[in-house]
């Protein structure tokens, strides 16, 4: 089976570190069969900044965002894919602003029914992956967790890949041996 994977790229820079590792990444993928699309997030064009909270969402029986702008199309996609990819360079120990506000809309794929105390989504089973990378040694662990704790609620299964002591943009390319581990995790989520 051809697994699908969306991968939002979080990072303002074109050609910086998180570019870079999805290049790779999608590099893994592709050898694997997988068919990817990449979203660059910091050039959404949005009608509200995150989640307003609006929770007409929570009236409809489809699973998106009924905001139309730019980021409604990916979020619908989420439905339709394998794989979710969040790559992202570490900014004060989170995801950078502009996969934050596709984050918070994230909450339209989650239905709450609170009289029974139940919720269903679309993304049960599917896996969502982390991509990040620092410029030091610090803080990747706090970037991870929300991430993990999101694939935990959501019923699906996570991997990430943590890339520490980065460097400033482009650097990435100067660590042994972190171009094949990042084509390899490609593969293996392709897989």
């Amino acid at each position: 089976m051809t697994k699908k994977i969306l991968i939002l790229n979080g990072s303002p820079k074109k050609n910086g570190n998180t570019a870079i590792l999805v290049d790779w990444f999608i590099q893994g993928a592709k050898a694997k069969g997988a068919k990817t699309e990449v979203v660059r997030t910091d050039f959404l064009k949005y009608k509200v900044n995150g989640c307003i909270s609006c929770r007409r969402c929570q009236v409809s029986d489809i699973y998106e965002c009924v905001i139309k702008d730019d980021a409604q199309p990916v979020l619908a996609k989420m439905n339709d894919v394998d794989v979710i990819v969040m790559a992202t360079p570490l900014y004060f120990y989170g995801a950078s602003a502009q996969l934050k506000l596709v984050m918070d809309r994230m909450f339209s794929l989650f239905k709450w029914d609170n009289d029974n105390d139940t919720m269903t989504t679309n993304l049960k089973n599917k896996t969502l992956v982390l991509i990040g990378s620092a410029y030091e040694d610090i803080g990747l662990k706090d970037l991870e967790n929300p991430f993990k704790i999101t694939a935990k609620y959501a019923g699906m299964k996570f991997a990430s890949l943590l890339v520490p002591n980065a460097g400033e943009s482009g650097e990435v390319k100067d660590i042994p041996g972190i171009k094949a581990k990042t084509i390899a995790f490609g593969k293996k989520m392709a897989g």
